[in-house]
C-alpha cells in the first residue's frame, strides 16, 4: 500500500456514502412515483366502470410527483445526468470546459440551497398554519419539508460532484 492511498480511501469515503444516500432517495423517489401511477391507473378504471374515481386523487399525484422530482435530482446530479448546452464551449480545452462545469456546479449548489431555505421557510409556515389539501385535508407542510431537505441535500452532492470534478476530472 503507497502511502497516499489510505488517504485517498478517506476521501471516497464520503463520497461512497453520499452516492449510495442518493441512489437510496432515488429509488424512493421511484416507488413513491409507481405507487402514484398504480393509484391513477386505478381511479381511471373505477371513473370508466363505475362513474366516480378516487376521491382527491389529483392531490396525491401533485404531492408525489413534487416529492419525487426532488428525490431524483441529486442522482441525476451525482451521475452528470442533467441537462447542458454545449454549443459555445465544444471547441474549448478540457480543462477550459472543466473549470466551467465547476463554476456551474457552484452555482446549482447555491441554487439549491436557496431553494431549500425558502422551502423550510414555507413548510414551517404550512405546518404552523395547518395547511392542508383542499379535497383530502392531507398536511402539505411535511411535504414541503421533505422537498427542503431534499434540495438541501442536492447542494451537498452538487458541491461534491465539483470537488470530484477538480480532482479527477469526472
Amino acid at each position: 500500500m503507497m502511502p497516499g492511498d489510505e488517504a485517498g480511501r478517506a476521501a471516497e469515503r464520503p463520497a461512497g456514502a453520499i452516492e449510495r444516500a442518493a441512489r437510496i432517495l432515488a429509488i424512493a423517489g421511484g416507488v413513491v412515483m409507481l405507487a402514484t401511477a398504480t393509484m391513477v391507473v386505478v381511479s381511471v378504471l373505477m371513473r370508466w366502470l363505475m362513474r366516480s374515481g378516487l376521491r382527491g386523487d389529483f392531490e396525491i399525484v401533485q404531492i408525489a410527483t413534487a416529492v419525487a422530482v426532488f428525490a431524483f435530482l441529486p442522482l441525476c446530479q451525482w451521475r452528470r445526468g442533467n441537462v447542458f448546452v454545449d454549443t459555445f464551449t465544444l471547441r474549448m480545452p478540457e480543462r477550459v470546459n472543466r473549470w466551467l462545469d465547476t463554476l456551474w456546479d457552484v452555482v446549482y449548489a447555491g441554487f439549491a440551497w436557496l431553494i431549500a431555505w425558502r422551502l423550510m421557510i414555507g413548510a414551517q409556515d404550512a405546518i404552523a398554519s395547518q395547511t392542508s389539501s383542499m379535497v383530502l385535508a392531507i398536511p402539505i407542510g411535511w411535504a414541503i419539508a421533505a422537498t427542503s431537505l431534499m434540495a438541501a441535500f442536492l447542494g451537498l452532492v452538487t458541491v461534491m460532484t465539483a470537488v470530484r470534478l477538480t480532482r479527477t476530472g469526472a
